[in-house]
C-alpha cells in the first residue's frame, strides 16, 4: 500500500469518526431537548391543573378589615372569552396588564359575598380602566344595584379616579364617598347614535351595493345606501335612547341625593356651568354635588390607608382585588340538589361553532343545551341572551334545541341581558317566560340581506368576465367582479322575505300572538325592555337571578343549584389554545392599538382588523341575518 493511499484511509477514518461523533452529539442534544420540552410541558401542565383544579385550596389569603377593591381593566361584558391558567401565570410574572374583558357576574359575585365577609370592611372603586359601551348600560346598572345592597350591611363604599367617564360614574355615584383628582373632570354626555353613511363614497369607489330586505324600519344596512339616518330609524333610536337617558338620571340622581333636573341641566348646559367656576372642571363637578372631595393620588391613598390601615408592606391600605377574592372564594360546587343550567348566547350569533364569549356559535350553544336536555338532573333551563342576532340559520338551530328541552318537560326562561335583537330575539321567543331589564335592548324582528360587486370598478382599469355556463344561474359564478345576474337578485330577495316571515310565525308561536300583529311590531323596528312588555314581547322585568327564581317556579323546585353549562376542556388543552397568544403578548405584537399612546397608524390597522373581524362574522349558509346593527 502506498503512502498515499495509507494517509487517504488514516484521515478518512479520523473523518468518518468525527461524523459519528458529531452525530451522537446531535442525538444526544436531540434527546436532551426533548427530556427538557416534556419537562417543561409537564411542568406547565402541572401548574395549569393546580391553578385550575385547586380552587377548593386557594392561596389567596384575605386580610382581615380590608377592602375589595374594584379595579378592573378592560370591557364590561356577559360572557368573557376563555382565558387559560397558564395565561395569568405568565401575565403576572411579566407584569402584564393589557385590556381584558369583565364579567359583570364576576364583579356582582364579589361584591355579594364581601357583603357577609366579616373580613371586608369595605368596598374601593377605581373604574379609571373600565369601559362600558353604552349598549350594556343594564350591566352597568346591575352592578351598581348591586352595590347600593352591598351598602345595606352598614360597610362604607368609597370611590376614587382621577377622572370619570359617563358610564364609569353611573356606578361610582352609588359610593358612600366619590373623591376625584382635582385636575379631573366628570363629562355627561347623554346617548346617541351616530353612524357613517357611505353611499356617495361606495359610488365614487364605482362599488355596487346589493340590498335585500324586509322591514320599514330595518336600518342596518342604511350606511350603505343612505348618506343620512332615515325618519325611520331616526324614530326607533330616539325612543330607546330617552329611556336609556331617563334611566341614567334617574339612577344616578337617587344615589347621590340630587334634585331631579340637577344632571341633566350639567350635561345640556355645561358650558354655563364652567363659567361660574372659571373653566375649572372639576370644580363644576363639585359645585354641582357630582364629587364630594377634590384630592391627589397621594391624599387619596393616605384617606384610604386611614379608612382601612396599612397593608403588611406599610406603603398602602389593606385591600384585596376582586380578581383574588373570587380566587379565595373558590369555585362554586354542583351539591345533591336538582340542577337548573344556565346556558349563555353572548355575541354574534354565527353559524357553526365559536368559543364561547368570542361569539354564539349555532352548533356551541345548540350542544350545550341538549346537554342540559339530555342531564336527568337538570330540571330548567335558563337561556341568557345578550347578543345582537346574526345568523337566521344558527338561530334556528339553537331554536330548535329549545323546543326539544320544553318537549321533553322542562321549562325554558329567557333571560335577556343589555342586548336580545333580531337572532337574539329568534332565539328567546319560544321560551316559557322571557325576562329583561327595564334598558334591554330588544326586538329588531326583521331579516337583511347585503353585499357588493365591483363590476363598475373593474371596468373603470379595463378589467372585465365574459364565459358561458348550462344554467340561468351559472353567470352567479362570476358576480364580484361581474354583476349580480338579477334573476339572482330576485331570487334572493324572495329568500329574505320568506326568512322575515317565517321570523314571523317564530315569534307568533312563542309569544301566542297573531302573525299580523307580530309584522306590526315587527319591520325590524327596535324596542326598550320596559316598552317591550307592553308589546307582549316580554313577560315581566328583572336581571338573571329573577329569571332563575322563575324557572324553578315553572320546574316547582324549592332547593336547587345552578350549574352554568360550559364547554370543558383539560388543563392541557388550555395551555396549547393559550401558548401562541401569551408569545406574542409577551412580544407586544398584540398590543396594536392598546392604551393610550397607541399611534395613528396602528390605530388605522386596529379599525382594519375590526372590520375583517366584523365581516366574518356574516356566515349564513342562506345570507340571511337577523341581526341588529344599529343596536351595536
Amino acid at each position: 500500500m502506498s503512502n498515499h493511499e495509507s494517509n487517504f484511509s488514516v484521515w478518512g477514518f479520523i473523518k468518518g469518526f468525527g461524523k459519528l461523533i458529531i452525530g451522537v452529539l446531535l442525538l444526544l442534544q436531540g434527546l436532551i431537548g426533548l427530556v427538557v420540552l416534556l419537562l417543561f410541558v409537564g411542568v406547565l401542565v402541572s401548574v395549569a391543573n393546580g391553578v385550575a383544579g385547586n380552587a377548593d385550596k386557594p392561596q389567596v389569603t384575605v386580610p382581615e378589615e380590608a377592602a375589595l377593591l374594584i379595579n378592573p381593566n378592560g370591557v364590561l361584558v356577559e360572557q368573557a372569552a376563555e382565558v387559560d391558567p397558564f395565561a395569568v401565570i405568565i401575565e403576572e410574572a411579566y407584569g402584564i396588564d393589557e385590556p381584558t374583558e369583565i364579567e359583570v357576574h364576576d364583579l356582582v359575585r364579589a361584591v355579594r359575598k364581601a357583603k357577609d365577609d366579616d373580613r371586608i370592611k369595605g368596598i374601593v372603586l377605581d373604574l379609571g380602566n373600565l369601559q362600558i359601551p353604552s349598549s350594556s348600560a343594564s350591566k352597568a346598572h346591575y352592578l351598581a344595584a348591586e352595590i347600593v345592597k352591598f351598602k345595606e350591611g352598614g360597610k362604607k363604599v368609597i370611590a376614587v379616579g382621577d377622572y370619570y367617564s359617563q358610564d364609569q360614574y353611573l356606578i361610582a355615584a352609588t359610593a358612600d364617598e366619590i373623591h376625584m383628582n382635582d385636575y379631573g373632570n366628570v363629562v355627561i354626555y347623554g346617548y346617541g347614535r351616530y353612524s357613517v353613511f357611505l353611499k356617495s363614497f361606495l359610488e365614487k369607489l364605482k362599488i355596487t351595493s346589493h340590498v335585500f330586505r324586509v322591514g320599514t324600519f330595518k336600518s342596518a344596512i342604511e350606511p350603505f345606501i343612505r348618506d343620512d339616518m332615515s325618519p325611520e330609524a331616526a324614530e326607533a333610536n330616539r325612543a330607546y335612547l330617552d329611556v336609556l337617558w331617563r334611566e341614567y338620571l334617574r339612577t344616578v340622581e337617587q344615589a347621590r341625593g340630587l334634585e331631579q333636573g340637577t344632571v341633566e341641566n350639567y350635561a345640556n348646559n355645561l358650558g354655563d356651568v364652567l363659567r361660574t367656576v372659571e373653566g375649572d372642571f372639576a370644580e363644576a363637578a363639585l359645585s354641582t354635588g357630582l364629587i364630594d372631595k377634590l384630592t391627589s393620588r397621594a391624599e387619596q391613598r393616605a384617606h384610604l390607608i386611614e379608612t382601612f390601615g396599612k397593608d403588611k408592606d406599610g406603603k398602602s391600605y389593606k385591600n384585596v382585588n376582586f380578581r383574588r377574592y373570587l380566587s379565595a372564594l373558590g369555585d362554586r360546587k354542583d351539591g345533591e340538589a336538582p340542577n337548573i343550567a344556565l346556558v349563555t348566547a353572548s355575541g354574534t350569533i354565527v353559524d357553526g361553532e365559536a368559543p364561547l364569549g368570542e361569539a354564539a356559535g349555532g352548533d356551541t350553544i345548540a350542544a350545550l343545551l341538549r346537554k342540559a336536555r339530555e342531564d336527568d338532573k337538570v330540571k330548567a333551563v335558563v337561556l341568557r341572551v345578550d347578543s345582537p342576532g346574526g345568523s337566521a340559520f344558527a338561530s334556528d338551530i339553537i331554536r330548535d334545541e329549545i323546543l326539544a328541552i320544553k318537549e321533553a318537560g322542562k321549562p325554558v326562561v329567557a333571560s335577556m341581558g343589555s342586548l336580545a335583537a333580531s337572532g337574539g330575539y329568534w332565539i328567546s321567543a319560544p321560551a316559557d317566560e322571557i325576562w329583561a331589564a327595564p334598558t334591554t335592548i330588544t326586538g329588531s324582528i326583521g331579516i337583511f340581506g347585503y353585499f357588493n360587486t365591483f363590476e363598475e370598478a373593474a371596468a373603470h382599469w379595463g378589467i372585465y368576465t365574459d364565459g358561458v355556463g348550462t344554467t340561468s344561474l351559472s353567470p352567479i359564478l362570476a358576480t364580484g367582479i361581474g354583476p349580480l345576474p338579477e334573476n339572482v337578485a330576485d331570487i334572493i330577495q324572495q329568500s329574505v322575505e320568506h326568512g322575515y316571515e317565517r321570523f314571523l310565525e317564530v315569534v307568533g308561536e312563542g309569544r301566542s300572538l297573531d302573525t299580523e300583529y307580530v309584522d306590526s311590531i315587527g319591520q325590524g323596528r327596535v324596542w326598550i325592555g320596559e316598552r317591550a312588555i307592553e308589546l307582549k314581547l316580554v313577560d315581566n322585568i328583572g336581571g338573571i337571578d329573577e329569571s332563575i327564581e322563575a324557572a324553578a317556579r315553572l320546574a316547582e323546585l324549592e332547593n336547587y343549584d345552578v350549574v352554568e353549562m360550559t364547554e370543558t376542556k383539560t388543563p392541557f388543552e388550555q395551555f396549547l389554545s393559550g401558548l401562541s397568544t401569551q408569545a406574542t403578548a409577551l412580544v407586544g405584537a398584540d398590543r396594536i392599538g392598546a392604551g393610550r399612546n397607541a399611534t395613528a397608524v396602528s390605530k388605522i390597522a386596529e379599525k382594519i382588523e375590526e372590520q375583517v373581524e366584523f365581516f366574518e362574522e356574516f356566515n349564513d349558509p342562506n345570507a340571511a341575518y337577523a341581526r341588529c346593527l344599529a343596536c351595536e
